[in-house]
């Protein structure tokens, strides 16, 4: 079989994202930044990038981003709920601080990345996330071999897509960027995921010059 390219791209900018406020599965828009974002990324790949498929999360800040993409191409967005964020379960809604502050039992396994700890009130824990998003790329790019698909998703997928293309341990320290519409290149085989690139953030240049003129 082929191996099917993959553009694993981050939603662009929210409210939430700007206050250090978890989102997971709550449905929270792009603001004007983030708006801007998606356009100047559309720019960009219409002009240097054939693209066969783009998919996104069914979260609207994916799929306003994924679906700027879409109209500049003259493509339709594909939606896959297995592309959603992880749910934090109580703790969406809450800041980095707030969660530190009113939940500190549980924000210690979170900083330590414990991988079957489970978010109280419903949410996921790091191996059933990874097994979700995984199953789903999987999934995804075996419709696709010899061509390039988009995945526009959110930090926590990229993270795991991250650590399963370079094998890495969920409980590995961070050490790579998850910037809102940076494009991060892998490729798919059946044997799994293999990192080609990350963090291209270079359509975002032209956005602070933008700003810079207003």
């Amino acid at each position: 079989m082929k191996p099917t390219r993959i553009m694993a791209i981050r939603h662009g900018e929210t409210a939430w994202n700007v206050d250090t406020r978890l989102q997971g599965h709550l449905d929270i828009p792009l603001n004007d930044v983030g708006l801007r974002q998606a356009e100047h990324l559309a720019r960009s790949l219409v002009q240097r990038d054939a693209i066969d498929a783009i998919y996104a999360s069914d979260l609207s800040r994916a799929h306003t981003t994924a679906n700027a993409i879409a109209q500049a191409m003259g493509k339709t967005v594909n939606t896959h709920a297995g592309l959603r964020e992880r749910h934090f379960g109580a703790f969406q809604g809450r800041t980095f601080a707030e969660v530190e502050t009113e939940l500190p039992d549980h924000a210690w396994h979170w900083r330590k990345r414990t991988p079957d700890w489970t978010p109280p009130d419903g949410g996921e824990s790091l191996l059933v996330l990874r097994d979700r998003i995984v199953t789903t790329v999987n999934e995804l790019a075996v419709r696709h071999p010899g061509e390039q698909i988009v995945l526009v998703a959110h930090g926590g997928v990229l993270d795991i897509l991250y650590r399963a293309a370079t094998h890495l341990d969920l409980q590995a320290p961070r050490t790579w960027s998850l910037t809102n519409t940076a494009v991060n290149r892998l490729l798919w085989t059946p044997a799994g995921l293999a990192l080609v690139g990350w963090g291209d953030t270079s359509h975002l240049e032209a956005l602070g010059k933008d700003e810079t003129s207003l």
